[in-house]
């Protein structure tokens, strides 16, 4: 057994390459925290907003991790860009979700520094391997 990055006892198991990086960890702490977030939204919401809002979450994780198996940077660049769509998909639903005052914009504020931090990551990575 060894601890992980957030201190939690995991099995001995091998590492991929995608889960190495700082911007996948960066996703999955997003996703983390849209999980916690879309929680506190109306039962009408669960199969609209609270649904959309999580598979695009999930989204940035899954295209990361694709984009990173054994593809060339060109095609790794292109699931990075699949992963900024998604990304782009959750701000605008944190922004329907405002509009709708289902959360206000102080519920929002701590989300969405961690989502553009996590975008800033993104492009940076993406622009790396250009």
């Amino acid at each position: 057994m060894v601890n992980d990055d957030r201190g939690r006892r995991t099995e001995d198991r091998p590492m991929y390459k995608f889960q190495r990086l700082t911007v996948y960890k960066l996703a999955l702490d997003y996703v983390d925290k849209v999980y916690t977030k879309s929680s506190r939204l109306p039962s009408s919401e669960q199969f609209n907003l609270r649904s959309q809002i999580e598979r695009a979450a999930t989204s940035i994780v899954l295209n990361i991790a694709e984009g990173s198996t054994g593809q060339t940077n060109a095609e790794q660049n292109r699931f990075l860009g699949l992963a900024l769509r998604s990304y782009m998909e959750t701000v605008a639903c944190w922004d329907l979700i405002e509009r709708r005052s289902y959360l206000t914009s102080k519920d929002l504020v701590a989300i969405r520094d961690a989502g553009h931090n996590l975008f800033v990551k993104l492009q940076a990575f993406r622009n790396s391997l250009q």
